[in-house]
């Protein structure tokens, strides 16, 4: 075999080499990566993908999905080294702290040239409010909205001979309904785990509480005698025969226990509801969800309450791609993107009008969920809680909550959740 000369080998080197270092892909288009976190609404994002690039053919976007367990460690990871995805979903939990880094670029004026209010015609104060910074700037476009409803099993409740639960139910019917059902049937009723979203801070903002105070979001509200009187109320439902406690939870989640038909109600977010109705076909027409039941008595206000989140799409204040990124989250925050994700079923669109192109496709269904429910408990909706401090303290909050579950001091763990969120205000705040 003959041997490669040394000027041939620096050549096929250099040929290499060059080959690598290209200026982009070889069909000329811009990529982009587009990342979230639930596989379940993969379809959804790469149908408004699809449309953006077919009127842009020069630009390809790929969606990534990362388990909800690995996504943030990947982020904060890719922030570190200048790699982030050029499009990303991004949490009210974490917003903030990515936001006040210099992480995500400033979208406040997307929409300058056409229209200097589009957010606040558009978009609710809270889906506005999901996607701001500490600043008050906006950083990300407000992709959807939800709010929390009380799912039933309907077969369980006739058997009960209990009334399926409307707009007028209380807390008092939930617990009688749930003794009920439990004496007819043998089945756990309510079932009420230890969750914020899905859980306490529901019946929290019922009775007249805050978990943060509402006039300036910056001093918690655990010892406030509303909150701490709904959460002892909350705490205590798993006294009864008919409420698992959270050792049960620790191995069983509400969803599965009531898709198992061992469980008649739970607390589900409305995201949720579309991927339930097709994960298990053998249940559709056997449940349905109402309004979450209102406080009988509260403290202060008129006893409804929903806690309300929503996701933004954000990019890098420095990404490669930005301005041609831009151009793309624009279109996700249009009516047209907007109605593509929520016929697309992927969740309830945060433009303003377009809420109920996402019952398009529960409409496909033989039964058909009552999700006009969802709709209407915008009116009661409490914009999901958060600050610049609250991720420093919420892991250790949620540990006193535990310890409060296993011994019942509920009073004791209020007042250190109280002195973990205190020792995050700054003079200037207090």
């Amino acid at each position: 075999m003959k041997k490669t000369s040394r000027a041939v080998a620096l050549l096929l080197t250099l040929t290499l080499l060059f080959a690598l270092s290209g200026c982009g892909p070889a069909d000329g288009k811009t990529h982009l990566t587009f990342q979230i976190w639930d596989v379940a609404q993969r379809d959804g994002m790469q149908a408004m993908c699809d449309a953006y690039t077919a009127q842009h053919p020069d630009v390809v976007i790929e969606v990534q999905v990362t388990s909800w367990g690995e996504y943030w460690t990947k982020l904060e990871a890719a922030a570190e080294s200048n790699t982030m995805p050029d499009i990303y979903w991004m949490h009210t939990d974490q917003i903030l702290y990515y936001a006040d880094f210099g992480i995500l670029a400033d979208l406040t004026d997307l929409y300058a040239d056409e229209d200097p209010n589009y957010y606040q015609n558009h978009f609710s104060e809270i889906s506005i409010g999901n996607a701001s910074g500490t600043d008050g700037r906006i950083y990300g476009i407000p992709k959807d909205k939800d709010n929390v409803v009380l799912v039933y099993n309907k077969e369980m409740f006739d058997a009960a001979g209990v009334s399926y639960p409307d707009e007028t139910w209380t807390w008092d019917d939930l617990t009688a309904a749930s003794q009920k059902i439990y004496d007819a049937t043998g089945k756990y009723g309510y079932m009420a785990y230890n969750d914020e979203q899905l859980g306490y801070w529901n019946f929290v903002y019922q009775n007249g509480g805050y978990i943060l105070d509402p006039e300036t979001n910056v001093h918690a509200g655990y010892t406030q005698p509303a909150t701490a009187e709904a959460i002892q109320y909350y705490v205590g439902l798993q006294q009864n025969d008919w409420c698992p406690d959270q050792n049960y939870f620790a191995e069983t989640s509400p969803g599965t226990a009531f898709f198992s038909e061992v469980g008649a109600m739970f607390f589900e977010g409305s995201w949720n509801l579309l991927s339930e109705l097709n994960n298990f076909p053998n249940m559709v027409g056997k449940w349905d969800i109402a309004p979450l039941p209102k406080c009988p008595d509260p403290v202060e206000g008129d006893g409804y309450g929903t806690i309300s989140n929503g996701l933004c799409y954000s990019t890098a204040a420095r990404g490669k791609n930005l301005e041609i990124v831009k151009d793309v989250l624009r279109f996700f925050g249009s009516e047209e993107g907007q109605r593509i994700q929520g016929e697309s079923g992927a969740a309830i669109p945060a433009y303003l009008g377009q809420e109920e192109s996402w019952s398009t496709v529960f409409n496909t269904f033989d039964y058909v969920l009552d999700v006009q429910v969802c709709y209407d408990q915008f009116d009661h909706a409490v914009q999901y809680i958060n600050n610049a401090s609250r991720r420093k303290w919420k892991s250790s909050a949620a540990d006193e909550m535990v310890k409060a579950y296993k011994d019942g001091d509920v009073d004791g763990a209020l007042t250190r959740m109280q002195a973990l969120a205190d020792a995050y205000v700054t003079t200037d705040e207090a």
